[in-house]
């Protein structure tokens, strides 16, 4: 689940869950075992270091996706396609809020649009960011991911609570019913959505597709400015 997590921008973003929450250390010599069983301060060591492994409280940006889709349903989030994105942003000053990461962004992004990724790469050091690193690394994946603690801290810098936004990731997910996802699927730019929605913006808009069906369709696309 994870390398799928990792692989797929429109899987659901969650925490591996360890057996336990924490990391366990078990010595492979009896004489090591026997030490460690006679030093009961070497037992409180242990113990931190559990301790200092333990998954953090679950963030919204983690919330069911269930639960994110009757918010973004019950707000009114409107999924466009995106030509008519397009219009709506030359002809209604509708901005575009490219969740994607930073490097992404960077190739190529529609222009005019603005950039916060909503996940980054793993920069913490903490006995957990470790343990998670370690995960990525057993599927051969050395650029893992978390969410960005930061994210609604740089849209608001950037965009007023009335704004009209239209918000887009890569493939962009979708909140309609289907035989093989009745629930539809999540993605990034509608956990972005939903993060929006819950801070007070009030003209939020999903592009339906991603960003991978505006440079299909061979809309205007610019890279990064040097």
């Amino acid at each position: 689940m994870l390398a799928s997590a990792a692989l797929n921008p429109s899987c659901s973003f969650s925490r591996p869950r360890w057996p336990s929450d924490s990391i366990r250390f078990h010595s492979s010599t009896p004489a090591a075992a026997a030490s460690f069983g006679s030093h009961p301060r070497s037992a409180s060591r242990s113990f931190r270091v559990r301790s200092a492994a333990t998954k953090p409280a679950k963030s919204p940006a983690e919330e069911d996706w269930k639960i994110k889709r009757e918010v973004l349903l019950q707000k009114r989030v409107r999924s466009v396609d995106v030509k008519e994105a397009l219009r709506l942003q030359k002809e209604n000053n509708f901005v575009i809020l490219d969740v994607r990461p930073e490097a992404e962004f960077k190739e190529a992004h529609p222009p005019g649009a603005i950039n916060v990724q909503i996940y980054r790469l793993i920069k913490e050091w903490t006995a957990w960011d470790i343990a998670r690193r370690a995960a990525f690394a057993f599927f051969g994946i050395f650029a893992g991911t978390e969410e960005n603690p930061e994210f609604m801290q740089s849209v608001e810098s950037k965009l007023d609570k009335d704004a009209k936004i239209i918000v887009a990731c890569s493939t962009g997910g979708t909140m309609k019913p289907s035989q093989s996802l009745p629930e539809g699927q999540q993605s990034r730019s509608l956990i972005a959505a939903y993060l929006l929605v819950l801070n007070g913006y009030k003209n939020v808009f999903h592009l339906e597709g991603g960003l991978y069906n505006w440079f299909k369709e061979g809309l205007p696309a610019e890279p990064e400015k040097e």
